[in-house]
This record gives structure tokens, C-alpha cells and sequence, in this order.
């Protein structure tokens, strides 16, 4: 089951969501974001896209759109960050502190809390609050009723995945919004790519993937390969894990945008990579 949460729209209440810095609709004069949108139509009445790196005042390395307050970032040029790309939107992104887990917030209209909520994905039926979650090679992936009444965003690293973060938004969204998972549309945003997310036997025994791939039926989703001190590793598919994650749950229509954030740094931040450094956001909600 989720928890609600109180945020505010564009057009309402005092206060912007914790987190937030501006009321989206409040006259503005900043410059186009270069913003990264789902292939393909949305339903009607619903809009999604995701932070690329340019575009913001943040300087290296977090340079330059960094979205998140939690990386070490200047703290006005990450409020400066935010303005921008709430003001992109048009809409209020709802941010909350992400710890890997499994926890759905349900957003509803009304007096923001104090406290940044602790989840991993959220879904709402309101309209002008945008689901929001940060990334920086773990997957975001958003999703949307098929006659727009709902959407949700969900953030979908190797332990969300494991846990279930997937399974759980699906059931979340259709439990709430009276509909069921073939009604869902669901877009796996930019992520670490196969070919450069190397773990350890941790994840495979994560995932119940034995070491000599004999057992597990995520086994596929693990390449065999080699550490530069010998050691025994995997390339994992984030991906192809999340792709069956949302099958089990029910969800066919999925699409992948198949772009790799290590390999892409002058439009991705990648933890990876880089180890310090800044975080997109992806956020889909209704007009």
C-alpha cells in the first residue's frame, strides 16, 4: 500500500513542495532546457520528460544542470538548477529522498510537509504534480494509464529492481486508480548500459543468480567477465532486469530508450563514471 503525500500544483497554494523553489506558472525569463522526452505519443492530457546535463549553473563536476541538493553541489546553484527546470516543465516536480527501497507515495493537492518524503517512486491522479525521480545510471521508469488519468514515476537501480520497486509502483497505480496493469504504458529511461555496469556476486545473489549462472531465471540478464585485479565479475543489464520486472507485473506496452549513461557524458551524469558528480530527474504528470 502507498503513502499519500500533500504537494502543491502550479496554480494553488502558498508553498511549493519540500524541495522545491518555485511556483511553475509565476512569470520567469530563463533560457530553454534541452530535455529529453519518451519516444513515441503519451496519453492525451499527460507530459513526461528528463533532465540532460546542460543547460544549469552548477560548475564542475556537477556541471551543469545538477538537480540534487545531496551530491555536494553549491546549494544556490542547485535552487538556481531547479527554478530552471521546474519553469521547463511547467508543472511542480515533486521531490523526494530516495534510499533505494521499495516505499510508492501516493501525490495529492494540499499543504506541503516540512520534511522531504522517503520513497522511490510516487503516482497521482492530480494534475500539474509531476512524479519525480532522481538518476545518474540508475533507471528511471515512468508510466502512464492509457486514458490519462493516472501516471507514475519509479527509480530503479539494482536493489530497487531486486526488491521489487517495479512490481510494487504497478500495483500501487492500478490498485489506487481502479485500473489494470495492461492498461499501464511504461518508458525505461536513460540508465548505465550492460556493457559498463560491472557487479560483484552480491547482485547476482540479489536477483537468486548462482555464481555459475546454473540456477535463477535472471541469469541471461549477467555476462561473465573479469576485474583489472583478476577478480570474477558480471556485466549486468539494468535494462533487461527492468524489462522483466515489468512483465511479470503485468505491463506489456514498454518502451526502452536505449541510451547509455556512462558512455554519454556530455549529456549524462554517471555515478560510475565519474564517482562525484551531479543527478538528472525524470518526471511525468498531468496537464
Amino acid at each position: 500500500m502507498s503513502l499519500a503525500y500533500f504537494a502543491q500544483t502550479p496554480s494553488g497554494a502558498p508553498a511549493t513542495p519540500p524541495g522545491g523553489v518555485l511556483v511553475p506558472g509565476r512569470p520567469v525569463s530563463l533560457p530553454r532546457l534541452p530535455l529529453l522526452r519518451p519516444a513515441g505519443p503519451l496519453p492525451a492530457g499527460v507530459a513526461a520528460a528528463m533532465s540532460l546535463r546542460a543547460g544549469g549553473v552548477s560548475a564542475a563536476p556537477y556541471d551543469a544542470l545538477n538537480l540534487s541538493p545531496g551530491v555536494g553541489d553549491d546549494a544556490l546553484a542547485v535552487r538556481s538548477n531547479r527554478e530552471r527546470f521546474a519553469a521547463a516543465l511547467g508543472a511542480a516536480p515533486v521531490w523526494m529522498r530516495q534510499v533505494h527501497g521499495v516505499q510508492v507515495l501516493r501525490l495529492l493537492v494540499g499543504a506541503g510537509l516540512a520534511a522531504l518524503p522517503t520513497a522511490d517512486a510516487a503516482w497521482t491522479t492530480e494534475r500539474g504534480l509531476a512524479c519525480t525521480v532522481g538518476a545518474a545510471d540508475c533507471m528511471p521508469v515512468l508510466f502512464a494509464l492509457r486514458d490519462g488519468s493516472a501516471v507514475a514515476a519509479a527509480h530503479a537501480g539494482w536493489r530497487g529492481l531486486a526488491g521489487g520497486v517495479l512490481q510494487a509502483t504497478v500495483q500501487a497505480l492500478c490498485g489506487g486508480a481502479g485500473a489494470q496493469p495492461q492498461d499501464c504504458l511504461a518508458w525505461m529511461g536513460p540508465c548505465i548500459g550492460p556493457r559498463h555496469f560491472e557487479v560483484g556476486e552480491d547482485v547476482l545473489a540479489a536477483f537468486g543468480v548462482a555464481a555459475d549462472g546454473s540456477d535463477g531465471s535472471d541469469s541471461s540478464c549477467f555476462v561473465p567477465s573479469q576485474a583489472s585485479d583478476g577478480s570474477r565479475r558480471w556485466l549486468a543489464n539494468l535494462p533487461a532486469l527492468a524489462r522483466r520486472r515489468l512483465w511479470q507485473a503485468g505491463v506489456r506496452d514498454i518502451t526502452d530508450a536505449g541510451r547509455c549513461t556512462y558512455s554519454d557524458p556530455s549529456s549524462f551524469f554517471s555515478f560510475r563514471r565519474d564517482g562525484v558528480t551531479g543527478r538528472h530527474a525524470a518526471c511525468i504528470w498531468r496537464l
